[in-house]
């Protein structure tokens, strides 16, 4: 087939793909609309019929996800919705459920978990496995003492042993969490000692980038400093025998395992605590976010099924670390019985076209990734879909941040011109995407196909008033299951009202910027709170970001408007540059001149700077609040945690030029 770029120009709203009538057919959005005619005598004409009746009805619309993925509870639920209300809606009174039983309903030989590393071949591990890994995992954690309500923490990569012993925490209705190893010391630290765990799992060490990165001296620094362990469980990872003499209570992997152990699941309330995920911590303590058994199955189930179209007959994958909601996300699929692919390692090495070789070699079906892992597949000039047998993929999910109409043109044109691209957004506070992609919508460039179903999303302007067809404050205006129950250590849910409701009292401010279209579909425009705002026009960062990354010679990017530093505030714009490419004169002229021409003369840089990288948080996202506020003369170490930045030396040069800025007057 014939893969050169096609000749069309792209601009957000093009259609690039139209499902086909068998596709829509066989979609389960569309089994579901069967279902709720022939079962609840309800027809609807389209999907946006149908989300209008799911974020209005609400009650009868989260039943009808209880009742069409047959939950199976231990005790029924006495109502759906006991309090509508935000926070602390009261969901599904009464009823008793596990997620690990509904996780492991599937105990037969189809693969459950695929995964490979850097230095590890593919390897395989079945449902039947699955199951007896987990019972016996579980069986060593009641030896150990571990209850329902106790807190079980882990400081490990993306691996099969960090699936089972999660799973394994879950069936005990003990309340897991989880920080990957490339966390420094106090980034972990912040976070687990606020939930006061009793056991931590830990590696020994991991590979990335072709690198050995030894942790045991980690793991022993984060020992001293959780006072309420009991007991570390060391999975041997970059050495079969790691020394652990200086590790207290330390327990090997094997040596907790029950092999004989029988597997029971712990029935718990539906708002029975299952993790804890952390906010990124950039700016302060990170917030410890509760999430429950039965909102995350709910959610999970509702968003993998009917938004992404995924069966136990698919081979799921995102790429992840432990410590990015994803993780959680990603392993949902097994609540409907398919197919995980776990990897570890970094994504671009030996370079970056090793996450497409996983796709061939796993047969994979769905494509998770981030829409900064698609751009730069883009800048390299690599053409997936002729260097790779990608016969099997079917559809690709993109998120982290807004990906541009390019983005969405390079994987039509260059990876598969028939699949399912799934822009998707959402946040670690409800750990699922709330505006998302659809089988039976059509892909067009630049735009998220659909708010979700129950997520009554919509844009506010300044007044609070809803907006339709113009950028606006992206609210949720009624409760979604999954979203917090609470924040660990925050009494009278003083941190969690201010972090969402604090602006629209009783309604949920997420802090993006939301453009939503008439006929439903969604452009996020970045965070709300680092706008760009000049001469009374604002705009969010990342329409900036797809104009000027456009260049072939800038990698990356980060825009601030200071706001505070002048009378008029000054507009300053870091680039990454291409190797052996400098920032001269002719090129901020074109920089410059694109600007003006493609956003407005109003968006001209003030001062263009050149920088070895962008500062990111753990999770990949580019650090943009901290910087402001760090350039708008703060002092740093009131607004920034280096331990919570992914490359901590980045934000050396904001400091520096902070610095000099105050110095000169400016």
């Amino acid at each position: 087939m014939d893969r050169e770029e096609s000749a069309e120009p792209v601009s957000e709203g093009t259609v690039l793909w139209q499902p086909s009538e068998e596709q829509r057919a066989r979609a389960n959005i569309t089994r579901y609309l069967r279902w709720l005619r022939d079962q609840k005598g309800l027809d609807f004409g389209s999907y946006e019929d149908l989300w209008a009746w799911s974020v209005t009805d609400l009650e009868a619309f989260w039943a009808s996800i209880w009742d069409f993925f047959g939950v199976k509870a231990r005790r029924p639920y006495t109502r759906v919705l006991a309090e509508r209300r935000m926070p602390r809606a009261q969901w599904f009174a009464g009823a008793e459920l596990n997620y690990a039983e509904h996780a492991l309903q599937r105990r037969d030989d189809h693969p459950a978990v695929v995964f490979k590393s850097e230095d590890r071949p593919l390897s395989t591990l079945t449902y039947a496995e699955l199951y007896r890994q987990v019972a016996a995992v579980a069986a060593g954690l009641r030896r150990l003492g571990v209850q329902r309500g106790d807190r079980v923490v882990a400081y490990m990569p993306n691996i099969p042993q960090t699936l089972v012993a999660f799973l394994a925490v879950a069936s005990i209705g003990a309340i897991w969490s989880s920080c990957s190893p490339e966390f420094g010391i106090r980034s972990v630290v912040d976070r687990f000692r606020l939930i006061e765990p009793k056991v931590l799992f830990a590696v020994d060490g991991y590979r990335y980038n072709g690198r050995p990165y030894e942790r045991l001296a980690a793991v022993a620094e984060i020992e001293h400093h959780l006072p309420t362990l009991e007991a570390t469980v060391l999975v041997p990872y970059l050495d079969d025998q790691p020394a652990m003499a200086g590790l207290a209570n330390a327990k090997l992997w094997d040596d907790l395992l029950d092999e004989t152990a029988e597997l029971s699941f712990e029935a718990v309330p539906f708002e029975h605590p299952l993790w804890v995920l952390y906010s990124s911590g950039t700016t302060g303590p990170p917030k410890a976010i509760v999430q429950g058994h039965g909102g995350i199955l709910l959610e999970h189930l509702k968003a993998l099924s009917l938004h992404l179209d995924l069966t136990a007959e698919d081979r799921f994958f995102w790429f992840t670390t432990t410590g990015w909601m994803m993780w959680n996300f990603l392993i949902g699929g097994l609540l409907l019985d398919m197919t995980v692919v776990l990897y570890d390692g970094s994504p671009g090495y030996p370079d970056m076209r090793a996450l497409w070789q996983l796709a061939e070699e796993t047969g994979m079906t769905y494509f998770g990734t981030s829409a900064p892992y698609i751009l730069s597949g883009m800048k390299a000039g690599i053409e997936p879909g002729r260097e790779f047998n990608l016969s099997s993929l079917r559809a690709i999910g993109s998120t982290g941040s807004p990906l541009p109409p390019e983005g969405f043109r390079w994987v039509y044109d260059k990876v598969k011109p028939d699949l399912l691209l799934g822009s998707v957004s959402g946040g670690t506070d409800l750990c699922t995407a709330f505006v998302l992609s659809c089988p039976i919508l059509p892909v067009h460039a630049g735009e998220i196909q659909c708010r979700g179903l129950g997520a009554r999303v919509e844009a506010y302007d300044e007044q609070g008033h809803p907006i339709v067809g113009e950028v606006g404050e992206l609210v949720i205006t009624e409760p979604l299951p999954s979203m917090p129950l609470f924040f660990w250590n925050d009494p009278d849910d003083q941190r969690y009202r201010a972090s969402y409701f604090d602006v629209f009292p009783g309604v949920w401010r997420h802090g993006d910027w939301i453009k939503i279209a008439p006929g439903g579909s969604c452009v996020i425009y970045g965070r709300s709170d680092s706008t760009l705002n000049r001469a009374g026009v604002r705009m969010g960062s990342s329409e900036f970001y797809r104009v000027v990354e456009e260049l072939p010679e800038i990698l990356d990017s980060r825009v601030v408007d200071t706001g505070q530093l002048g009378s008029e505030g000054r507009l300053l714009l870091f680039v990454v540059l291409r190797s052996e490419t400098s920032l001269d004169e002719q090129l901020q002229a074109r920089i410059r001149e694109k600007l003006r021409q493609e956003i407005s003369p109003r968006y001209v840089p003030d001062e263009i700077y050149a920088i070895p990288e962008v500062p990111c948080t753990l999770n990949g996202k580019k650090l943009e609040v901290p910087v402001k506020r760090i350039l708008s003369g703060t002092p740093p170490e009131t607004v920034v945690t280096p331990d919570a930045i992914a490359n901590p030396r980045s934000i050396n040069f904001f400091i520096d030029l902070a610095r000099s800025l105050q110095e000169a007057g400016g």
